[in-house]
């Protein structure tokens, strides 16, 4: 028996005020439940994903009427969750603990009058722990800190500028990705971004932290999605076509920058996607498309290395190939990703391979979607979860 994904719902995205993330979630919940043609009462399990504001958590249950659910509970691996979440909805279904899953990742970091920039200080959540608005340093996380190095922003462009030191990976190459993932958005009418750019406009943007253009960071978003996992056996008799699920992983390396340490060349990309293509059966060679988390352009240009789509130290050559964007070899991020479409942590490579798999994709859908990867990195490199997805049962 295998398991597949049936249903996705999404609210609106991008600066959407008014409603709490509690019921975002709650709607894009009703959203998926309603695509995959089944009732909230036919669901016996929740998993709840929420960002810095802390809400929603496993109340969202109450707010959704659910009734005696057989699996619920919250999940934080930061941007790794969604891949983790429908991991866990999956071996619940393929163990008997739960026969129907709802996945939901909420949030609302945007206020009226507030910048993007502001809602992701990495002050604001805590530091390297405690509550949000509280930081709280300790071990190596305490020494950057006092350095300077106080925001995501800012870890990231170290991140970046040890690959360039060590590989002489350059900005123009990340800027090819950010060019890239921009023409997919254009044909994506639910991305905050669709105007065309080019590597003269990703480089005249300014720094936000050296090597770190603004075009090389993601949006920041307000909205909810939800998806819904069951057996296979079941998905052929829904509303929608199934999005099977053939393999997952996880990968969580614990770098702490000390000497040594492999940061910023090698993430957990490297143990989850291995992992997740031994499970599905398939290598780099049989991979019509990626969805990769690109919550900056550095992030994708070390998964595909890692993944090994690419040698160590030439992700940046096989960027500036064309291979990624339209009419390219490797279709990566058809939806416009997080730099162009909408940020919804893990979420937003997750729906848009389901929409690939489905041939929902419009003029923006891929040629082949016969197997998709879709990855979730989470904290500063982190946390890693893969996903291996197709339109056909394994096997089949």
């Amino acid at each position: 028996m295998g398991t597949s994904i049936v249903g996705l719902g999404m609210t609106e995205l991008g600066r959407v005020y008014g409603r709490s993330p509690r019921r975002l979630a709650a709607d894009a919940v009703r959203l998926a439940a309603a695509d995959a043609g089944l009732a909230l009462a036919d669901l016996d399990g929740l998993l709840v994903s929420h960002g810095l504001g802390g809400s929603p958590g496993i109340e969202l249950a109450d707010t959704l009427g659910l009734r005696d659910l057989r699996m619920l509970s919250l999940v934080n691996s930061f941007g790794a969750t969604a891949g983790a979440m429908v991991s866990y909805a999956a071996m619940s279904v393929l163990n008997g603990s739960a026969t129907t899953v709802a996945c939901v990742f909420a949030d609302a970091p945007l206020k009226p009058r507030q910048s993007a920039g502001s809602a992701y200080d990495r002050g604001a959540r805590g530091g390297t722990g405690g509550a949000p608005g509280k930081a709280e340093w300790y071990g190596f996380g305490g020494m950057t800190a006092a350095l300077g190095l106080r925001s995501v922003n800012s870890h990231y462009a170290l991140a970046a500028q040890r690959h360039m030191a060590r590989y002489g990976t350059t900005s123009e190459q990340l800027g090819a990705i950010a060019v890239a993932t921009r023409k997919w958005a254009a044909g994506n009418p639910l991305a905050q971004m669709r105007e065309p750019i080019t590597i003269e406009d990703h480089q005249r943007s300014r720094w936000v932290s050296e090597p770190l253009h603004l075009l090389d960071c993601c949006l920041v978003s307000n909205g909810a999605v939800a998806v819904i996992v069951t057996s296979a056996d079941r998905a052929r008799d829904l509303a929608r076509p199934p999005v099977h699920l053939w393999g997952w992983g996880q990968g969580h390396p614990g770098d702490r920058k000390e000497r040594g340490s492999d940061f910023g060349l090698t993430t957990g990309a490297a143990a989850s996607g291995a992992a997740a293509m031994k499970m599905a059966g398939v290598t780099p060679a049989d991979v019509d498309v990626c969805e990769l988390y690109d919550c900056y352009t550095y992030t994708v240009l070390v998964t595909l290395e890692d993944y090994g789509f690419c040698a160590k130290g030439e992700g940046g050559a096989f960027a500036a190939s064309g291979a990624l964007g339209p009419g390219g070899s490797l279709p990566t991020n058809t939806g416009g990703g997080q730099l162009s479409a909408y940020y919804m942590w893990g979420m937003t490579p997750l729906s848009e391979a389901v929409i690939q798999a489905r041939g929902d994709g419009g003029e923006r859908q891929a040629p082949s979607t016969d197997v998709i990867l879709v990855s979730g990195n989470g904290g500063i490199l982190d946390h890693h979860s893969t996903l291996v997805v197709s339109p056909h049962e394994k096997g089949a």
